[in-house]
């Protein structure tokens, strides 16, 4: 996600990937497809995007499920944003399967 690459982005997940938000201003999709045809708008609505493990929180690994806190930063016209998360991921054959995103879409100005 950190450079930005749309394709390099969808190419690691799954063709079937499952893409769900516990937030409500979150839009899931189902399909590499139809994610990487979202990508650049998300990348666009986050200019400076980054993301990185949350220091405070270690991710929880068992088997194919990855619990991953995050740290999400970018530079938005109204300030900077500093938002925590939390991904729910499936892996399979190298590549995430399923991701639920559980953020605070009030952190995210409208």
């Amino acid at each position: 996600m950190n450079a930005g690459d749309p394709d390099a982005i969808a190419a690691c997940v799954t063709a079937d990937f499952r893409n769900e938000h516990a937030s409500a201003h979150g839009g899931g999709c189902v399909g590499r497809a139809a994610y990487r045809e979202r990508l650049p708008g998300f990348l666009a609505a986050f200019p400076g995007l980054r993301y990185s493990p949350d220091p405070d929180q270690a991710p929880v690994a068992a088997g194919g499920r990855v619990a991953m806190p995050y740290l999400m930063t970018a530079a938005l016209p109204a300030g900077p944003l500093r938002l925590r998360g939390l991904w729910l991921l499936t892996l399979r054959d190298g590549r995430v399967a399923a991701r639920l995103d559980y953020w605070d879409s009030g952190a995210v100005p409208q």
